[in-house]
């Protein structure tokens, strides 16, 4: 049963409701959306609400789906689709963008960009995308190539494509555009490999290049001449640009028009170790920053780095919310945000001057941050200079890239979080592989490691107000409502609305499958309807901490569509099954000689969609201890060389020699074995 700790009476909310109806975004508009749905989060302030109030606390348990639509072919589903003149927007797993009708759930158009086309970025990380942007009859997206593509919103047909990474580097795309002043603006994963982060933007219309910010100095000759490169260059040493940098724009970017600057959510750093990336020492800018913009020329006007000398895979790349909140008796306009670090920030955006941040829950590699410097007041040793490292939280973040949202009716900020604990070190145990020279293994060492909440924080006293304990880590993005409603989707399947008040759990909907995305409002015919995509997935770090039992295609992926006395109903599907269910081949003889460099090749080359040591959370690719295909020798060396699977997702591994893929036979053969051994019965 969960469990909701309210740790301020709810006569004391109530007492500050008339004060935060107040609120606004700061840009001279409401806060969050109206009738349509036209951005990432809502309204360019990245709210994540909705102004529309017909589902209200009081009549939300009437909710029921109005209707639905399968997705096949689909894996991870990440992105919040967008409304727009009675038409809804959304991307799918592998970048392709689909039109619905809002009212009836027909579909009207897709597009396909065919990534599978580039088997090379499909090998750097699994398939996912948060979504598309709209503007003045265009659809813009990304795709996991790294293309940046306009659509006719009305037909689908393909007005520009931009390639807006090199095709040959380790650069890809799963975020969203965002549209602003006549421009698009996308960025780019890779900071894991040492890509140099930057974002592009374009010409809405034509897919000229407009400006082109680096998050990180690149060479002495390329800094030159540009005061923000050479700035950052300081506070990096070595030959960094030849060793990597990171800080790449994946996801978070948010526009402020009352400011006209594009606020960007840099990521970590690649390699991890500062040691091997800037040995002198630094603070390696504008890494795990926020990075304010000129909107029309790209120039730099401020940054807040909320972890100097990034060591841990901690990033800025969460959600960004503009607001304009009373603080000590005066109206400040702000930006919030929760970064993977486990801090909540409140910046001062005219300025980038930090007003306040506290700790969200769990955090033990810094004691607290600095309101007169900024910085981070850290703890000793956590850059695992003398050994091993133990810290709160893992790479994973306190929040990740699950978008928070805020209500200005409630002036609280409802956050997906998450608890579990990470060893680093620079010396591997024997049974550990390292990545760029440097291992990470899973800590659980309390009761609620390892799981999720959602949390309802008030950003101006900087505490929680009431918490949901979730039974599972990797749960949905927030949607609040006017309607005095907090909704949020679980990795249990389950869909859920919340009084945003106190959080009691007012409605519920079984999807059948893990939630991850973040659901969205919006009005058609004169009525609220409530969608999400359905879909679990979209991380496979560490030691099955993401299991949620939903095995690889065993349920339909979905948009989902709700509305007050809705009386659609889901066909029924498979339940979560945390069991394994191995096959093996009794007369075949594991060479446990060769295991150990099996395992080395299965890692640099499988365990990003097929799990670390073959142990799978479902997605993006089945457990090959389960799967029939990886039993036989013949054909899993031909879906490697030949790529039989390519248009599913599977890319060709041509440059794996026949002895590399015997030792990967082998070392699957071992752990489908194994996992016998540990009570599931072979099939």
């Amino acid at each position: 049963m969960k469990k909701v700790l309210i740790f301020l009476p709810v006569a004391a909310v109530l007492a500050l409701l008339l004060f935060w109806v107040m609120a606004d975004s700061g840009s001279g508009k409401a806060t969050g959306a109206g009738s349509d749905w036209p951005g990432h989060a809502g309204g360019p302030d990245e709210s994540g609400y909705s102004r529309l109030d017909e589902i209200t606390a009081a009549n939300a348990g009437r909710l029921g789906l109005a209707w639905y639509l399968d997705l096949p072919g689909e894996v991870a589903l990440e992105a919040t689709p967008l409304a727009v003149d009675g038409v809804l927007y959304f991307t799918g797993s592998y970048s392709t963008v689909f039109a619905v009708d809002a009212r009836s759930g027909e579909l009207l158009w897709k597009h396909d960009p065919e990534v599978w086309r580039h088997p090379g970025k499909v090998k750097i990380v699994f398939a996912v995308n948060r979504g598309c942007a709209y503007a003045d009859g265009r659809i813009f997206s990304a795709t996991l190539d790294g293309r940046l593509i306009a659509l006719d919103a009305g037909s689908g047909e393909l007005l520009w494509t931009a390639q807006t990474v090199d095709p040959d580097d380790m650069h890809t795309i799963t975020g969203a555009p965002r549209t602003f002043n006549g421009k698009v603006i996308i960025g780019n994963g890779g900071g894991d490999y040492g890509q140099r982060g930057y974002v592009t933007a374009y010409d809405q219309k034509t897919g000229k290049q407009a400006w082109r910010f680096y998050t990180v100095p690149g060479s002495p000759e390329e800094n030159a001449g540009d005061p923000a490169m050479e700035r950052a260059a300081e506070t990096w040493t070595g030959e960094y640009w030849k060793t990597g940098t990171g800080g790449t724009v994946w996801h978070g970017m948010t526009f402020d028009p009352e400011f006209n600057r594009i606020y960007l959510g840099t990521g970590n750093s690649g390699p991890y170790d500062p040691s091997v990336r800037s040995p002198g020492g630094g603070d390696n800018l504008y890494l795990a920053s926020i990075v304010a913009l000129d909107a029309d020329t790209g120039e730099y006007a401020w940054h807040y780095q909320v972890n100097p000398r990034e060591a841990w895979d901690y990033k800025a790349t969460p959600n960004m919310i503009l607001a304009t909140l009373e603080i000590d008796g005066k109206s400040r306009k702000v930006l919030m945000q929760a970064p993977t670090n486990g801090f909540f920030y409140v910046l001062d955006r005219e300025t980038g001057k930090l007003v306040s941040a506290e700790k969200l829950g769990k955090v033990t590699w810094a004691q607290s941050i600095d309101l007169e410097t900024g910085r981070p007041v850290e703890n000793p040793d956590i850059r695992y200079e003398n050994g091993e490292t133990i810290l709160w939280p893992s790479p994973l973040g306190a929040h990740n890239w699950q978008d928070m949202a805020f209500s200005p009716k409630t002036g609280l900020v409802y956050i997906p979080y998450q608890q579990v604990g990470v060893r680093f070190s620079k010396k591997p145990r024997p049974d550990e592989i390292s990545f760029a020279g440097l291992t990470q293994s899973v800590v659980i060492a309390d009761e609620n490691d390892n799981k999720g909440a959602l949390i309802a924080w008030d950003p101006v006293r900087q505490e929680p107000r009431w918490r949901v304990q979730h039974d599972l880590l990797w749960n949905g993005g927030a949607l609040a409502t006017a309607g005095n409603l907090v909704f949020q989707g679980g990795a249990d399947g389950y869909l859920s609305a919340y009084d945003a008040t106190n959080g009691k759990r007012l409605w519920r909907f079984n999807a059948g499958l893990g939630i991850i995305a973040s659901p969205m409002s919006y009005e058609a015919g004169g009525h609220q309807y409530v969608s999400v995509l359905v879909g679990y997935g979209g991380n496979t770090w560490g030691e099955d901490v993401l299991n949620a039992g939903w095995k690889y295609g065993a349920q339909p992926r979905r948009l989902l569509t709700f509305r007050l006395d809705g009386e659609a109903t889901l066909p029924p599907s498979a339940p979560a099954d945390f069991a394994v269910h191995p096959v093996d081949d009794p007369d075949y003889r594991v060479n446990r000689a060769t295991l150990a460099e099996g395992r080395t090749v299965f890692t640099w080359n499988c365990a990003i969609c097929h799990g670390v040591d073959a142990v799978s959370s479902g997605f993006p690719a089945p457990d090959l201890r389960e799967s029939a295909l990886a039993l036989s020798r013949e054909d899993f060396g031909k879906v490697l060389h030949e790529g039989l699977l390519v248009k599913r997702g599977m890319p060709r591994f041509e440059t794996l020699t026949q002895d590399q893929v015997d030792l990967l036979y082998n070392f699957i053969r071992s752990r489908a074995r194994e996992a016998g051994r540990k009570g599931a019965p072979p099939a």
